[in-house]
């Protein structure tokens, strides 16, 4: 086929740039003629260019949509491990709100500063020091009772010595009755549970498991009142001239979190101020 000459090139874009611009006049004279023309190239033509354009824009809506459906889902789960916990501390929270009102001496709120050592749960690290007030050998109690006494007081910051570490002691007695004693860790026993006991009990006095120990006031470091813990058996006594008692603690040292710490020694608490069998 012999190639086309220039002119019979140039005569063709002349023509069909006259029917563009007729096209173009028509659609401007005649809108309604246009809009015919534009919808039958989009049901004709441009059919599948469309068809893949909404395609797309629905698989990016979609990707979209499950993006942040996953993303609301992986909060809700992060937030859903943390509810039991939460939960827990806000129980001890209104626990200790509550004891602070029935207690009438003056007293610190501090938190526990828990640290990854060896003798964690031994000793507890609290957020309240000096410039609050605290003291050496001012008692430390939680929600549930007895945790133990500030051994070290430093400006911002002070340690307490729990009811863990094998040189604490505190002169207790049943609740009720009148059988007194010395509460001591029972370091010998073996196992995951720390236990107490209590020591010093004459051999004429007995005590059922189930009796609640306080503290007795003697001694002027703890006042009296304070829940230490539950009798849950007897000891063994290799001397024989005393009993001997194990105690399941009130008050666990490593699940503390927020602590009162008594700051004026008084002789004893005001009736109640620890629940109702506490009360001597």
């Amino acid at each position: 086929m012999p190639p086309q000459s220039d002119r019979a090139l140039l005569r063709r874009d002349n023509v069909l740039f006259g029917l563009c611009v007729i096209l173009s006049a028509v659609m401007l004279l005649r809108p309604d003629v246009g809009e015919r023309v534009t919808g039958a190239i989009r049901g004709s033509v441009l059919r599948p260019f469309l068809w893949m354009q909404a395609w797309s824009e629905a698989g990016r809506t979609s990707r979209a949509a499950f993006d942040r459906i996953r993303t609301e889902r992986d909060s809700a789960a992060h937030a859903a491990q943390f509810l039991p916990s939460l939960r827990t501390e806000n129980q001890r929270l209104r626990a200790l709100l509550g004891l602070g009102a029935r207690v009438r001496v003056p007293y610190v709120a501090a938190e526990v500063l828990h640290q990854a050592v060896p003798t964690d749960g031994r000793t507890i690290l609290l957020s309240a020091g000096a410039r609050a007030g605290v003291k050496q050998f001012d008692p430390v109690v939680g929600a549930d009772g007895l945790l133990g006494v500030v051994r070290v007081v430093e400006a911002e910051r002070s340690i307490a010595m729990t009811w863990t570490h094998p040189e604490f002691r505190a002169s207790a007695y049943t609740i009720p009755g009148s059988v007194f004693g010395v509460i001591a860790p029972a370091l010998q026993l073996t196992g995951s549970e720390h236990l107490l006991q209590l020591r010093g009990v004459a051999i004429r006095d007995s005590v059922p498991v189930g009796t609640l120990v306080v503290t007795s006031g003697l001694g002027g470091v703890y006042p009296q009142g304070i829940p230490v813990g539950t009798v849950i058996g007897a000891g063994n006594d290799e001397t024989g001239w005393e009993r001997i008692y194990l105690v399941r603690p009130a008050a666990n040292p490593q699940e503390a979190s927020q602590v009162l710490i008594l700051r004026a020694p008084a002789e004893s608490l005001p009736p109640g101020a620890f629940g109702g069998d506490s009360a001597p």
